[in-house]
């Protein structure tokens, strides 16, 4: 019967092991990895190097004006309330270490977002919508207006009324406004102003351009519980926006998708109203009761998941216009971060030193380990900062330097272990794989402890804190990985070979190195 260490086979493990740095490695350098969206194929991996936060590299920033959309003045707990927001908008698009400030206070105040890098369009306007978004009866509709200047070699634009027009009642004044709407001039799908859900509203569909009269809101944005982007199941080729409500909204909404079903024509459809303008107004065939519903639109999935963000995490209470956007220059500079790469440097010598010293031949196993799990942890960052927006500050570099302590210290509980099995007469083999037995637990309780840590800094702390705390999740996961992965089939190569069973005071593990007096009395080094 074949022994634990026989029936282990390390040089399969390694081979595995080797085949997933050649994939990372090739991911981080090589491009990565396509895939295939609504454009085609698509590169998901196009740098090499990690992104670096705002502290280092300096980014984009937005100064927010918030005004109120009811009248009353803007309260501390309205723009308190709208930080919370903006922040969990801009950490949507991924950890990029993002700063949201406020300066002043009440009709004074000004909320100021840095991000790292150069902001996009589409987070600028993540930060900034007031995503109110209303389930309207549709009323009327009429075909889109076209606005011509009476000289036709004129260049000058002219339109007519912007959408939208709001009316307590809908009377022929109100009509007549809605003949002079516009729905086909520059600017008049731009959008963002909030429509008030108790009134009528007169308003353009942004994909037909037709013109719309709407009744009073029966179901508000905020009565949404969640909301997700993804593909028409039927078609697997249209992005939508995915809804689902609450107790109050299921309610509302199966009592007007129940009315409209009984009607026809255009009063049987449906107003999805966002910020001012209609994104899909579909026929209701027959009342929705489930409470989930969706948003048809000609996105593309990029679109359909901002717009999915943003109703995720609730409407703004107050209105922000940007009073200024502008590039800074990084807070901390080169001189910082080199501080830091040597901080971690001179550490990872000494520890590198220290296990060279005391364990000698095993420590040459725990430099290689450190190496490959500082390499893989570089894929990963980099990896993730295609993928998620992740972006190394001095906090996340200060995170990775505690990780060396981390790494060592699974080495130190393995080579100790084993060492202890030695001391007690076992073959080397047998040492190598009990001392791992024993060693394992250890190590993931430990690792496990600094996860958890990790894990609990990250949910209940804000801007750099959390970079810390990330890498330093990040770092314990690969560490456990490389212990298993790594460390334990190098190690059980090596006591198979015959010069680590031969006991020489560079292997570390010679009679007077491990406290044995009679080096003759013991079986430990020679092979049972």
């Amino acid at each position: 019967m074949a022994s634990p260490s026989s029936a282990y086979r390390p040089g399969r493990v390694l081979t595995y092991f080797t085949l997933l740095m050649v994939f990372l490695a090739g991911w981080t350098f090589l491009g990565g990895v396509s895939v295939f969206s609504k454009d085609g194929w698509k590169d998901i991996g196009a740098h090499s190097t990690p992104k670096l936060g705002l502290d280092l590299r300096g980014g984009t920033q937005i100064i927010l004006t918030p005004k109120a959309t009811t009248g009353a003045p803007v309260s501390a707990e309205n723009v308190k309330q709208a930080v919370e927001i903006i922040r969990q908008r801009v950490n949507a698009f991924g950890v990029a270490e993002a700063e949201v400030q406020v300066q002043g206070t009440g009709t004074s105040s000004t909320i100021i977002v840095s991000i790292p890098g150069k902001a996009n369009s589409a987070v600028v306007d993540a930060v900034k919508s007031t995503a109110k978004l209303n389930f309207r009866p549709v009323l009327q509709e009429a075909a889109p207006l076209e606005f011509k200047p009476k000289d036709p070699k004129s260049t000058e634009e002219v339109h007519g009324i912007f959408p939208p027009i709001m009316s307590a009642t809908n009377d022929a004044a109100f009509k007549a406004k809605f003949d002079q709407l516009d729905c086909t001039s520059k600017g008049a799908l731009v959008g963002g102003v909030p429509d008030d859900p108790k009134l009528y509203i007169a308003t353009c569909d942004k994909e037909s351009r037709q013109r719309l009269i709407l009744a009073p809101s029966r179901v508000e944005g905020t009565n949404i519980a969640d909301a997700s982007a993804g593909v028409d199941s039927q078609s697997n080729a249209i992005y939508q926006v995915f809804l689902d409500f609450d107790a109050t909204g299921r309610t509302q909404f199966a009592a007007v998708t129940t009315e409209l079903a009984k009607k026809t024509g255009v009063e049987n459809r449906m107003a999805i109203v966002l910020d001012g303008l209609v994104v899909s107004s579909p026929s209701v065939n027959e009342a929705i009761i489930g409470g989930k519903a969706q948003i048809t639109g000609n996105f593309t999935l990029q679109e359909a998941q901002n717009l999915a963000s943003v109703l995720k995490y609730g409407a703004l209470p107050v209105s922000l216009d940007v009073a200024s956007q502008s590039q800074l220059s990084p807070t901390l500079g080169n001189d910082q971060l080199k501080g830091g790469l040597l901080a971690g440097i001179i550490g990872l010598i000494v520890v590198v030193g220290y296990l060279l010293v005391y364990y000698r031949a095993l420590g040459v196993i725990a430099f290689a380990s450190l190496v490959v799990a500082a390499i893989m942890t570089y894929f990963s960052i980099v990896i993730l900062g295609q993928q998620i927006g992740l972006a190394l500050t001095l906090a996340g570099v200060a995170g990775l330097v505690v990780a060396i302590g981390i790494t060592a210290d699974s080495f130190v509980v393995y080579f100790e272990r084993l060492r202890d099995e030695v001391r007690e007469g076992k073959g080397l083999r047998g040492a190598a794989t009990s001392g791992w037995v024993r060693a394992r637990r250890t190590i993931l309780v430990a690792d496990g402890v600094s996860l958890l840590a990790a894990v609990v800094l990250y949910f209940l702390s804000v801007g750099s804190v959390r970079g810390f705390a990330f890498t330093l999740g990040l770092t314990t996961v690969l560490d456990v990985f490389v212990a298993f992965a790594f460390t334990r089939p190098l190690v059980e190569l090596a006591v198979r070979n015959k010069w680590f069973q031969s006991g020489g005071k560079l292997t570390g593990l010679d009679a007077a190195h491990l406290g044995i007096s009679n080096r003759a009395a013991t079986p430990a080094l020679q092979e049972s």
